[in-house]
């Protein structure tokens, strides 16, 4: 399996994204304060000009679950969180979707340490091949969080089982790194011509699925010693790669991430990450077709201090989610909207 295809260059409680940082574990949204200093957006505007505006919108529904087991983060200025971001880069920018199983603890430790765990292993100072590096960092992240969530599980009594599923998206630049395991997914809206003059919306994957069922996943799990039945490893857990599942680990179920690199062009228009939930009851094509309807919805309310455009963000963000549900899913609902702006 190539762990490293790019893509062909482009031809519980609702919760909304803000310009600010933010995380959230167990369906509850938490700010993590950024610099007002006047100097630092002075800096943030030099920094960043000329590059793609993003911002992230966000909502969480339980479902019929008892409890909310998703975690996510939106961090579209990651970049001012390190003092030693190399010249070679001018922005970094992060938002992920965790889906828990077994419980929440999984899902929560990588919302609250995988962008650390990036920021320290980021490439730093002159370097030529920084694709390369990128894509590095990004597997040594990966392992190295789940290796520390089990050394914490492990040292618990009882042993944590927790595990969880993960879709990051790192922009460098104008360039986004997708790094998934499990069944999340990240989906890209963008634009194209069609032969009248008119423009549709095309959706195009950034992220792989992984379940016992695909053909180089099952072989992997059996070549460990491990069984599928029913699709499930062991007859149990629905993914073959995930965070966590220090049970499964011996089983061939591993953190490797699949990793889709993808350049922003004027064509980009959103992208989406979302857990399983949704997924179960919308296609990836539906949920990009539902956001951009109510996008061209000129009859969306917004809240006073919104712009319009972001206030349709809000609403197409926060009526997929409830829509989710409404269809019949059953499980936990997190849905990351983001949009792109040149």
């Amino acid at each position: 399996m190539d762990l490293f295809a790019d893509l062909p260059a482009p031809t519980n409680n609702s919760n909304s994204g803000k310009d600010e940082d933010s995380v959230q574990d167990r369906g509850e949204k938490r700010h993590r304060d950024t610099d007002s200093d006047d100097e630092q957006n002075k800096t943030e505007k030099k920094v960043c000009k000329g590059l793609a505006k993003l911002k992230g919108f966000v909502a969480a529904r339980r479902g019929e679950r008892e409890d909310m087991q998703d975690a996510h983060v939106i961090l579209p200025n990651l970049h001012t969180h390190t003092n030693t971001l190399s010249t070679n880069v001018s922005r970094l920018a992060y938002f992920a979707v965790f889906d828990g199983h077994g419980g929440a603890r999984a899902s929560q430790f990588a919302a609250e340490h995988l962008h650390h765990t990036l920021l320290n292993k980021f490439p730093k100072g002159e370097f030529e091949n920084l694709d390369k590096l990128v894509r590095k960092c990004l597997l040594d992240t990966f392992r190295h969080t789940d290796e520390e969530f089990l050394k914490k599980a492990s040292s618990q009594k009882p042993v944590w089982k927790d595990g969880s599923t993960a879709t990051c998206m790192l922009v460098v630049d104008d360039d986004l790194y997708v790094a998934n395991l499990g069944d999340s997914r990240a989906v890209l809206c963008r634009v194209e011509p069609t032969d009248d003059g008119e423009e549709r919306c095309v959706c195009v994957a950034l992220s792989k699925e992984h379940n016992p069922t695909i053909y180089e996943e099952r072989m992997r799990i059996q070549r460990a010693g491990g069984t599928v039945r029913d699709g499930r490893v062991l007859g149990v857990l629905e993914v073959s790669r995930s965070i966590g599942d220090g049970q499964y680990k011996r089983c061939g179920v591993i953190s490797t991430p699949d990793l889709r690199r993808y350049t922003l062009s004027s064509k980009d228009k959103f992208v989406i990450l979302a857990c399983d939930g949704l997924f179960k009851v919308f296609s990836a094509d539906e949920a990009v077709q539902f956001i951009n309807k109510i996008l061209q919805d000129e009859s969306e309310e917004m809240k006073e201090e919104q712009t319009v455009e972001d206030g349709r963000y809000e609403a197409a963000c926060q009526k997929l989610a409830t829509e989710a549900v409404r269809r019949g899913c059953a499980d936990n609902v997190t849905v990351i909207l983001i949009s792109i702006d040149f």
